[in-house]
C-alpha cells in the first residue's frame, strides 16, 4: 500500500498530471493539467470555465489522474479521487496564478474565464521503479 506522503512530491514539483474524467457517452476524456497540493489532503487543478473537462466534471465529479516525475518517466504515480468544490472568480485565480507561479516562475497573463476544481483522493499509488 502507498502512504499518501509518496504520492505528494507529485503533486508539488513541476510534474504535469494527465486528468481523466468522462464524457457523457461514458468514455474517457484525458488531458494534461498542472496540479498542486491544496491543504494536506487535497489536489486542485484548473481549466477555462465550460471547457469539456468543466463540463464532465459538472455530470460526474469522479476523476482520475496521472503523474511521471519530470526528471524520471520510472517514477510515477496515479490518484483516483472526487471533486468536492468549484472555485470560481478570484478564488479560481488565486488557485491558477499558485500554479503558475510554480510551473513558469510567474503569474498567469490571462486573468479571467477560469474555474479551479478541488479534489478529495479516494485511491492513491506511487512507484520509482528505477530504483527497482
Amino acid at each position: 500500500m502507498t502512504e499518501w506522503s509518496q504520492v505528494v512530491p507529485h503533486l508539488t514539483g513541476t510534474a504535469v498530471a494527465h486528468l481523466a474524467t468522462i464524457d457523457d457517452d461514458g468514455a474517457p476524456h484525458v488531458v494534461p493539467v498542472w496540479v498542486d497540493l491544496e491543504g494536506e489532503d487535497a489536489l486542485t487543478f484548473f481549466t477555462l470555465e465550460g471547457t469539456r473537462k468543466d463540463r464532465n466534471i459538472a455530470r460526474e465529479p469522479r476523476v482520475a489522474l496521472s503523474i511521471t516525475a519530470p526528471d524520471n518517466a520510472f517514477d510515477m504515480a496515479t490518484v483516483q479521487g472526487v471533486v468536492f468544490e468549484r472555485l470560481e472568480g478570484d478564488r479560481a485565480m488565486e488557485v491558477v496564478d499558485r500554479l503558475s507561479h510554480t510551473y513558469t516562475g510567474g503569474p498567469y497573463e490571462q486573468r479571467s474565464g477560469f474555474v479551479a476544481f478541488v479534489v478529495r483522493p479516494t485511491t492513491w499509488w506511487a512507484r520509482d521503479y528505477s530504483a527497482d
